[in-house]
């Protein structure tokens, strides 16, 4: 019994060696190492998972665009007069063209273009991108939606253009060529303002001024 006591006493009552030492006990410091607070990480992530954060901005860049192309295709079912349809069509591009310019380019993608006359009314376009990291992370998805829709419907026009003047149906010629005119106008603004279209102009401009004064 006394030999089992200090037994007993010596492996239950001694201390170790990290007690003796005055250090930590090794399993403490495997229950914190790989404890890291990155309060920073679950924010990204929880905007990365909001694919569509803008969902009425998305469905209105797509409505208007694809609602004049319908409206385009299957008149003819719906009503035999032609001022009817053309006015139509003409409205549903003109809220295209206003809504992608001014609402749908800002939200989904950051960009915005505009044209602004100064006082001595020359004519300045102005190209502006938004440079935030965490938004064009967040919003792939609305800006692949944004530029296919961007791309692929002034295509459909200009479909529309050549079909129209093989099949000599000249009454619709005029209403074509405004869908292909409002539509690159955006198509043309947002690429720019992509690419850093301000400067590139300026450059080119400087370059065409200086080309043009070299004979004098």
């Amino acid at each position: 019994r006394g030999a089992g006591g200090r037994c007993g006493g010596r492996w239950r009552g001694s201390p170790g060696p990290s007690l003796l030492t005055g250090s930590p006990p090794q399993a403490l410091v495997d229950d914190t190492e790989d404890v890291s607070l990155d309060f920073g990480s679950e924010e990204d992530l929880a905007l990365r998972k909001a694919k569509i954060r803008h969902p009425l901005a998305t469905f209105f860049h797509l409505f208007f665009r694809v609602s004049a192309i319908i409206t385009y295709l299957f008149c003819d079912w719906f009503s035999n007069s032609f001022v009817a349809c053309f006015v139509t069509i003409l409205l549903l591009l003109s809220f295209d063209f206003w809504s992608v310019k001014n609402v749908t380019g800002r939200l989904l993608v950051g960009l915005r273009w505009w044209n602004q006359i100064d006082e001595d009314g020359k004519s300045h376009w102005l190209f502006e991108a938004k440079r935030v990291p965490t938004v064009a992370a967040s919003t792939e998805a609305e800006a692949r939606i944004f530029w296919l829709g961007l791309i692929i419907c002034p295509v459909i026009w200009t479909v529309f253009f050549f079909s129209t003047l093989f099949s000599l149906k000249l009454k619709w010629l005029a209403l074509v060529i405004a869908g292909i005119s409002l539509q690159t106008a955006n198509l043309y603004g947002y690429i720019h303002c992509k690419l850093g279209g301000q400067k590139s102009i300026s450059r080119v401009t400087s370059r065409f001024f200086v080309a043009a004064e070299a004979p004098k």
